[in-house]
């Protein structure tokens, strides 16, 4: 089976496209139109370094993504099993399975990269040499909980998003952790709560255009799930506040015996990722049944079961600390003993519904946490 990957944003190069521009000049013609400039000429020469601003990077990216993919499929390049972007790409491989036409999909990468670009008094940084149950545990044990995660690129490369003076904060405390520190040129806190004002623009916007069934399954950045036809439109507003599940994303792929993972577009960011999701995956993909306490469990659902109801990650916090007081009698998944609550529930890192139990050092996700049955 085949999958083709399609890279975003930190991807652009000047030059990028530029054996398959000439190939397709309507779709060339329709990108200037919808944009109000030279997309080849901005790709190729960039004679006002506007390639890496945000607003210009990302509907550069989309087409170039867009044009090699046609190109590939030209030059005998075979119809793919599954499709996954990274963050920008996802676009990319929803157009590429049917969802939205070309232009669609280009109007909604020009306003979301405005959007985005808006954003002022946030940074990224990218983790290096540490694992991400361990970045998410000094996070934790070090307060650090205005920061958010916002990308799961590989097992030892976590991206952390939130104020420059949070940032500025938690960079020696993961320096004598072991753990390199590398600031990244962007303009904003992407993909954490800090850009909820350009979620919710941008939801409005999206809610002007209908998509269809995807033809290829596309794995979600939000759910590293195959995207589900009535979710598009919530999963890639909620892409814009919610950490790119890369790593998660990869693994589902291989789980379901994927053997070639193509990159398309102009370099090999996403290739490496894969290679080092395939070395570094020591432990088993599937955890079932199993729950590490210290830590944050990574496989928390976009949705929330909790009683049967189908919530999201801060309606179940409400729904528990509605229902159930500091002291529960609780069962956890994997663990036959009772367990107490120490805390209320409360909503970690802006996605995850946790409480903390007694007698552990860390929270739980309150997708493996039952109350107890009581009689009488």
């Amino acid at each position: 089976m085949t999958t083709y990957l399609f890279p975003g944003q930190g991807s652009q190069s000047k030059g990028m496209g530029k054996n398959a521009f000439d190939d397709f000049p309507d779709l060339v013609a329709q990108a200037d139109e919808i944009l109000g400039y030279s997309i080849k000429k901005l790709c190729l020469e960039d004679p006002d370094n506007q390639l890496n601003n945000t607003q210009y990077t990302q509907p550069a990216l989309y087409v170039v993504n867009a044009l090699l993919y046609r190109q590939h499929l030209q030059q005998g390049g075979r119809e793919p099993d599954f499709l996954a972007g990274h963050s920008l790409g996802e676009y990319n491989a929803l157009q590429a399975a049917g969802v939205m036409s070309f232009s669609d999909g280009l109007s909604l990468v020009k306003r979301r990269g405005e959007l985005m670009s808006k954003s002022v008094g946030g940074a990224m940084a990218a983790i290096i040499r540490l694992g991400a149950d361990e970045v998410e545990r000094c996070l934790i044990e070090n307060n650090l909980t205005d920061i958010d995660i916002a990308n799961y690129n590989s097992p030892m490369q976590t991206v952390l998003s939130g104020l420059n003076a949070d940032l500025e904060v938690a960079q020696p405390i993961f320096e004598k952790a072991g753990a390199m520190f590398i600031p990244l040129n962007t303009s904003g806190a992407f993909h954490s709560r800090y850009m909820g004002n350009a979620r919710a623009e941008f939801f409005d916007f999206l809610n002007q255009f209908k998509f269809s069934a995807p033809e290829i399954p596309v794995v979600s950045n939000v759910s590293a799930q195959p995207q589900k036809p009535e979710n598009i439109h919530q999963s890639l507003a909620d892409q814009i506040t919610h950490p790119v599940k890369w790593t998660q994303s990869i693994r589902y792929l291989l789980d379901q015996g994927e053997t070639e993972l193509i990159e398309i577009g102009g370099g090999d960011i996403l290739t490496k990722m894969v290679k080092a999701i395939q070395a570094g995956d020591e432990k088993p993909r599937r955890r079932r049944n199993r729950v590490i306490p210290d830590i944050i469990q990574k496989r928390e659902p976009e949705s929330v079961a909790l009683n049967s109801e189908a919530l999201t990650p801060n309606k179940a916090v409400e729904a528990w600390n509605h229902r159930h007081p500091i002291g529960t009698r609780v069962r956890v998944a994997g663990y036959d003993d009772i367990f107490v609550t120490r805390s209320i529930a409360r909503l970690l890192f802006g996605i995850r519904a946790v409480v903390y139990m007694e007698g552990y050092k860390g929270y739980f996700s309150l997708t493996d946490v039952t109350p107890e049955v009581t009689n009488g």
